[in-house]
């Protein structure tokens, strides 16, 4: 496959004529399982599946779902980095994040590409044990700079690796140091103080919380926050194994509170993109926003400098707020890449301290996974993120990477949004929910 002039023109090619017109709702309607989305065609690479062989070759090729500006333009950093290093070129396939996403199954069973970016956590051991990831325990022996918990996280259940971290980042509440300070503001550490904070910013004529869901997976960050608050972080990793019910009233509490806090989100979220929320409150429209530590691609110069955070406040005293998200980005490997030499080689190199220091001076809004980077680099936002995470009790990938990726695509984004939409019959929409993860999970 000859690279495509630019992301449209890709886009195009994998989207055929008789799918072009489906939304992404329509589209995942009825992929109740893992291979649903066989045949649609909307992913694809320039891999050959029924290759493998270990050639010295000269080229590889990578899918990557990071198409935002500033990450994309990371990674092509990284992979220059690499040319450089080794004289391999990497051809780049870059795809829309949520394409991506939401297509991964039929791309890993057709021809995908030799590398992909990919998540640690539920979704990577998924698809390592659906046979669809190459083994990369050959790798890990060449890898250093990394802790324990980053080897588990990369771990199958066969206990062979199948993915290299490269960065994480935490989710907390974000705010502008300027704002606050000029309006008073403090630092909530209950619920009770979130809400009275909340109130006042509303009077002072702010957007108390920044929101938007149209992409489908950051509400997904308001749940497990509240969740891991309310239930703690086994609960949590235990409703999203489906070994709890979404009906019990520990889920219920969960949804009341939230549908208490609705009134401080920003309305209209449903038609906004994470962006756009950032955006409002880089402009001082906003007081607060919880999202990933990747909000900062919204700010620069001052603007990121005036950007701070806290973790979202405690709920329950015996449970207390040292839970937290931080999901980890890496890379993993097709189960025959046209040339595995390569492939690993690429992989290799992607979990090196070179690799990571060139991302570290380029991205302020994400923490690399390698100890021996130089991170003298990082701004006092990416330090504080890191401490932040080095506190946590307990760290959550997120709820589409704690969880299947079917049952997080097709039952919890329209279930979430149907509640932002409508919060009032909650009992009903969490009867449905119920109901469609016995089924998933029993497939």
């Amino acid at each position: 496959m000859s690279r495509p002039r630019s992301q449209a023109e890709y886009l195009a090619r994998l989207v055929p004529p008789s799918v072009a017109g489906l939304n992404r709702r329509s589209l995942l309607a009825g992929a109740a399982g893992a291979g649903a989305l066989l045949g649609t065609g909307l992913l694809a690479g320039c891999g050959d599946s029924d290759s493998g062989s270990g050639g010295d070759a000269k080229s590889v090729s990578l899918g990557s779902n990071q198409s935002d500006p500033k990450p994309k333009d990371v990674v092509a950093k990284v992979m220059d980095g690499f040319k450089t290093s080794s004289g391999v070129t990497v051809a780049v396939n870059t795809v829309d994040h949520n394409t991506f996403q939401e297509n991964i199954n039929n791309y890993l069973q057709g021809k995908p590409d030799d590398v992909f970016t990919w998540f640690a956590g539920y979704r990577m051991r998924f698809f390592a044990a659906k046979g669809l990831a190459g083994d990369l325990s050959d790798v890990w022996g060449k890898l250093d700079g990394y802790s324990d918990a980053f080897k588990k996280a990369s771990t199958g259940d066969d206990g062979k690796q199948y993915f290299v971290p490269a960065s994480y980042y935490p989710w907390a509440v974000f705010y502008r140091k300027s704002v606050w300070q000029q309006r008073g503001y403090q630092v909530p550490k209950t619920l009770d103080d979130l809400n009275t904070l909340g109130a006042q910013m509303k009077k002072d004529g702010l957007n108390p919380i920044a929101f938007a869901d149209k992409d489908g997976w950051p509400a997904m960050g308001t749940f497990d926050v509240l969740n891991l608050r309310i239930n703690g972080y086994q609960f949590h990793i235990d409703l999203m194994a489906g070994k709890e019910a979404w009906t019990s009233d520990r889920v219920k509490k969960v949804f009341d509170t939230w549908a208490g806090l609705l009134p401080l989100h920003q309305p209209d979220s449903l038609g906004r993109t994470w962006q756009e929320a950032a955006q409002s409150l880089q402009q001082k429209k906003s007081g607060m926003y919880l999202l990933g530590l990747f909000v900062g691609q919204q700010f620069s110069g001052a603007d990121l400098e005036d950007l701070d955070f806290f973790t979202f406040p405690e709920i329950d005293s015996t449970i207390g707020a040292k839970a937290l998200d931080a999901p980890i980005d890496g890379y993993m490997m097709a189960r025959k890449p046209k040339s595995k030499d390569a492939a690993e080689k690429l992989l290799t190199y992607l979990g090196s301290k070179d690799a990571a220091n060139i991302t570290v001076k380029n991205d302020p809004s994400t923490l690399v996974a390698n100890s021996g980077a130089d991170t003298a680099g990082y701004t006092a936002l990416q330090k504080k993120a890191a401490e932040l995470v080095g506190s946590a009790t307990e760290i959550a990938q997120f709820l589409d990477r704690d969880t299947r990726p079917d049952f997080a695509s097709t039952v919890i984004i329209p279930a979430l949004q149907q509640f932002i939409k409508d919060p009032k019959d909650i009992s009903g929409l969490l009867t449905s929910v119920e109901n469609q993860k016995k089924s998933i999970f029993t497939s």
